[in-house]
């Protein structure tokens, strides 16, 4: 019992302070709205996706992506607590503690997941402006995959963030590990279009998946209607236009396990401290 005190006392430290930290807010509303509402758009204007059978139009094959964009932007960057908490004696507190560090881990990465789940929660508000309908059970499924996928980028983060000492250089590493793994998760562009040695290295990014599940979700509660006057899910027909690589339940189970496995690594090199 004393070890789950731990985890939530840590979980309630970072959410506390996330609510008063009023820039941040700020900033978490402001960035997704700047990528959906700016870059899709103005990308969208210009691409052939625009004119695919159902009008699949590229902001709407952008929005899973957003949501993985901004959940991996936030949880990752959650981790830097850990390293300003140890410039200014707060870690130093709690290291010399009678608890197990790992708890203090764990606590970290679900409190950077919470942040980036309440993230999500903004562009769930904004599916209707790029015409994506999403019914109360898969708003529940949206936020349990991105639950699933900001643990994992948290712990992700923690398991860098527990070997650095300096902010500065937390921050290079993680400016070059977060764009590749967004760039190369499917959010901008589909994993089938990919040329094999680029397919290759997005089958290795968990984010893949997640944007994957993502959109597995999202598409499956819009109809479109088809040359004909037929009528078909969105989710349908981005698997016949490969927009889709995989099901629902092999998206969840594999970022269940990247879940698990980061946030084990996250705990036992932060026990090393």
């Amino acid at each position: 019992m004393n070890h789950l005190n731990v985890v939530y006392t840590i979980w309630l430290r970072d959410l506390t302070t996330f609510i008063r930290e009023r820039s941040r807010i700020v900033g978490m509303i402001g960035q997704p709205l700047l990528y959906l509402l700016i870059v899709g758009v103005g990308i969208s204007s210009g691409l052939s996706l625009n004119h695919a059978p159902g009008g699949i139009n590229y902001l709407r094959f952008m929005y899973p992506g957003i949501i993985g964009m901004s959940t991996l932007f936030t949880s990752i960057f959650s981790a830097m607590s850990i390293i300003w908490d140890r410039e200014f004696g707060f870690l130093k507190e709690v290291l010399v503690a009678p608890v197990p560090r790992w708890a203090v881990a764990v606590g970290k990465s679900l409190g950077g997941a919470t942040v980036a789940v309440l993230q999500s929660i903004i562009l769930i508000a904004l599916a209707p402006f790029v015409g994506v309908t999403l019914t109360p059970p898969m708003v529940l499924e949206v936020l349990a995959l991105a639950f699933l996928t900001s643990l994992a980028m948290t712990s992700l983060g923690v398991v860098f963030a527990a070997r650095m000492d300096s902010m500065q250089g937390f921050q290079m590493v993680m400016n070059f590990l977060v764009m590749p793994l967004f760039f190369l998760s499917g959010g901008l562009f589909p994993v089938n279009s990919a040329p094999s040695w680029m397919k290759t290295l997005m089958y290795i990014d968990p984010l893949t998946y997640g944007v994957d599940g993502l959109r597995n979700v999202v598409f499956s509660g819009t109809m479109v209607k088809l040359p004909g006057g037929l009528q078909t899910s969105l989710v349908s027909l981005g698997r016949h236009a490969g927009l889709i690589r995989w099901g629902l339940g092999f998206d969840a189970g594999v970022m269940l396990l990247v879940s698990l496995i980061l946030t084990t690594l996250g705990a036992f090199s932060f026990s090393l401290e």
